[in-house]
């Protein structure tokens, strides 16, 4: 890790009673450079006094705000606070934290401003998901790059590596919703880089998913048109490299 710098872990969480803990618990062991923030997003349930029992720094959020409001309240934080790197750790148990040294390992070797963590670039690391969620990532995947330029394997991941240029565009604006597709959008339209890398990720470990089945559809339809508006945009002219988009190979 660059010596000097700032990292920061936020993990953005609604009713994750069940799994804040271990979460908690297994960034500290296996990523103790992190500062840790989580981002209550309204719980009903203990989730903030368990964070905050387990030693995480907490901001509670007066009600729910959606995954797009908590994740953009921890890019606000990093700013604030001078932050170089944020990692964004889901609160439900699915990402492993002992992944997060090869994302900030390839964030150095690739100069990139984005390190996402994919389920889907190896055979080895297939997510153990219904095959109707799988089809909507993998339609998702082919229309964004498309628009891109370059391969995406993975739009709807919530474990990615964010560096300086990457936290002050998302603290200034971020998608609320559904916001992890339109995000990678942002980064291209915006000329920053992003690099995806193979990891493993696990079903969570309890509560339940954001995207129930009432709405799978909504979803689609509203990730769909987030896309095609995308189409249209401009780009700004000087933020980064032509390149916005980058894969690195399995095992590399």
């Amino acid at each position: 890790m660059s010596e000097g710098s700032l990292y920061l872990a936020v993990v953005p969480a609604y009713n994750e009673s069940a799994t804040i803990v271990s979460v908690i618990e297994a960034l500290r062991r296996h990523a103790p450079t992190f500062d840790l923030l989580v981002i209550d997003d309204g719980s009903s349930d203990d989730t903030h006094a368990l964070a905050d029992g387990a030693g995480a720094q907490v901001l509670r959020l007066p009600f729910n705000v959606g995954i797009g409001g908590a994740v953009q309240t921890g890019f606000v934080y990093a700013r604030e606070h001078g932050y170089d790197f944020v990692a964004q750790v889901d609160g439900d148990g699915q990402h492993d934290s002992m992944e997060l040294e090869r994302l900030v390992a390839t964030m150095e070797a690739e100069a990139v401003d984005v390190v996402c963590g994919s389920r889907f670039l190896t055979d080895d690391y297939r997510y153990p998901a219904p095959i109707s969620r799988r089809a909507g990532i993998h339609i998702f995947a082919f229309l964004l790059s498309r628009l891109v330029g370059g391969r995406v394997s993975d739009p709807t991941s919530g474990f990615r590596l964010y560096n300086r240029r990457a936290i002050e565009l998302f603290a200034r604006e971020y998608p609320h919703d559904y916001p992890e597709v339109e995000a990678v959008l942002m980064l291209h339209h915006h000329r920053l880089r992003m690099l995806e890398i193979p990891v493993k990720m696990y079903t969570r470990g309890g509560g339940s998913s954001s995207i129930s089945t009432g709405k799978s559809a909504y979803y689609m339809l509203k990730v769909l048109l987030a896309l095609f508006v995308g189409l249209g945009r401009s780009r700004p002219s000087e933020l980064g490299s032509d390149r916005a988009v980058a894969t690195a190979q399995p095992g590399a």
